[in-house]
């Protein structure tokens, strides 16, 4: 489970991470045109992918997307030179773990890597019965889905694992630092208004349940309440 496909259009750069992730125990394998991301993601199943934004053919957030739609929990790092806030946003959106702008610390994208390549192992090994029942709804966290009300959101991985540390500690108080340190670990580019969003996200999608709650306990953190009655 230590495979990743790495999409790259520059040529010297991308040796250099090749070799460093492979230093890392990682088996790489490099394309360096966005037509060939697909294809090769169908024929290696990697257990990780990295993504370039701007490059020949597919650009990486097309990419993602297309991935995305094949499979809800493999994890996606885009390691571009875009830097701008709407670049992150919509990297999140379309389902990316992580977002490492260029340039960037090898040392750090190689520690990046291998914190999703864990997780993503510790996830895959979970039993099927993992699903968590929240009210009305069905939380599958390993495939990133939650369920209820003849619909299927497909959920990003920020947003399963947020919704499942909530599930976890149902009608308690989640502390709102205990959130970040495991949903945005390291990430320099956080803010607060982040962990609003999603909560807003979560409550949307679990809107048709009326005994279903997340509320705010300002400056502390989130309780996700559920009315058993």
């Amino acid at each position: 489970m230590n495979s990743i496909l790495f999409a790259e259009d520059e040529e010297d750069l991308a040796l250099i991470v090749k070799d460093n992730l492979e230093e890392a125990g990682f088996d790489v394998l490099h394309v360096s045109d966005g037509d060939q991301v697909l294809d090769a993601f169908r024929r290696m199943q990697p257990a990780l992918v990295i993504l370039d934004v701007m490059m020949p053919g597919m650009d990486g957030f097309t990419a993602a997307s297309l991935i995305r739609k094949e499979n809800f929990s493999v994890p996606i790092l885009f390691l571009t030179a875009r830097t701008s806030t709407d670049d992150v946003v919509n990297a999140f959106h379309i389902g990316a773990n992580d977002y490492l702008r260029k340039p960037f610390s090898m040392q750090e994208l190689v520690v990046r890597v291998t914190a999703l390549a864990k997780r993503a192992n510790e996830r895959t090994s979970k039993a099927p019965s993992s699903k968590i029942n929240i009210g009305s709804y069905e939380l599958d966290p390993v495939r990133q889905q939650l369920i209820g009300h003849g619909q299927t959101f497909n959920l990003s991985y920020r947003e399963a694992v947020l919704l499942e540390m909530l599930s976890k500690h149902k009608n308690e108080l989640l502390p709102r630092e205990n959130i970040i340190n495991t949903v945005w670990p390291n990430d320099r580019f956080f803010n607060g208004r982040s962990l609003d969003v999603y909560i807003s996200r979560l409550r949307q999608y679990m809107k048709e349940d009326e005994r279903i709650a997340i509320l705010n306990i300002r400056a502390k953190g989130y309780k996700l309440m559920i009315d058993e009655m």
